[in-house]
């Protein structure tokens, strides 16, 4: 069954579609993972600023994080841009899932997928529908999505965005459309392994990641028979790709 076919967002948590259990055999992508989870800490301390560390990178290459905004509402730009989109919404990479909350808000079916736990628990306890899963495990209603959304560099996830993108194309429905956040650098095109600081001093274990502006996205996505174009709300920029 698709996810058009009358499904409520809580529904799908009931459904048997969606696992609450432990991550399935497929590939896991592994952000902020091991030693000392900086970014289930911020999560559960309320949120603040974290550092995105290249291991070849200077300081010059370090990226920020606000893990308070992940916490908040979705802004006024964000909803924008969620408005470019119509139909079921998955979010990759959802944090606590505030896309999630502004898609149903706004009359959407939506639901949102993230690894880490503390995310997950936060869009529980806020009585959200999520799965504790990663994008390359089997998720429900495959093919049938109206959205795809990667907010928040979420296009790193795994340190492959053509794998990553070549995925999430795979979701969508017919028509549907992919919206990825690029990086400020519209020419930037970078795989690496990265780690999380916290600013009490707690590291991640390396993991990999990327980053990609839009330029390049919109190369991946044409590459993939994807129409694509790119937009700037409130100052970032988002190529939005129609399957």
């Amino acid at each position: 069954m698709s996810v058009a076919e009358g499904w409520s967002s809580g529904a799908l948590l009931d459904s048997g579609l969606v696992e609450n259990g432990p991550f399935g055999p497929g590939q896991s992508a592994e952000f902020g993972r091991g030693g000392a989870e900086p970014y289930e800490l911020a999560l559960r301390t309320g949120g603040g600023p974290l550092t995105v560390i290249a291991r070849d990178g200077g300081d010059e290459d370090a990226s920020h994080l606000d893990v308070s905004a992940y916490l908040a509402s979705a802004t006024d730009g964000e909803r924008e841009v969620l408005a470019l989109t119509d139909g079921p919404l998955l979010d990759i990479g959802c944090g606590p899932a505030r896309l999630v909350r502004a898609a149903i808000e706004a009359g959407r079916l939506a639901l949102g997928i993230d690894i880490s736990s503390a995310a997950i628990g936060h869009a529980r306890s806020a009585g959200l529908p999520v799965l504790h899963r990663s994008v390359f495990d089997p998720l429900p209603a495959e093919g049938t999505w109206g959205a795809v959304a990667l907010f928040d560099g979420n296009v790193g996830i795994g340190g492959d965005p053509v794998a990553l993108l070549s995925r999430a194309a795979e979701l969508l429905r017919p028509g549907g459309r992919m919206i990825v956040e690029a990086h400020a650098d519209p020419q930037q095109d970078a795989s690496f392994l990265a780690q999380l600081v916290h600013p009490a001093g707690a590291r991640s274990a390396w993991f990999p990641w990327a980053e990609v502006g839009a330029r390049v996205a919109t190369g991946i996505a044409g590459d993939l028979g994807m129409d694509a174009t790119t937009v700037t709300i409130a100052g970032r920029a988002f190529v939005l790709a129609t399957r």
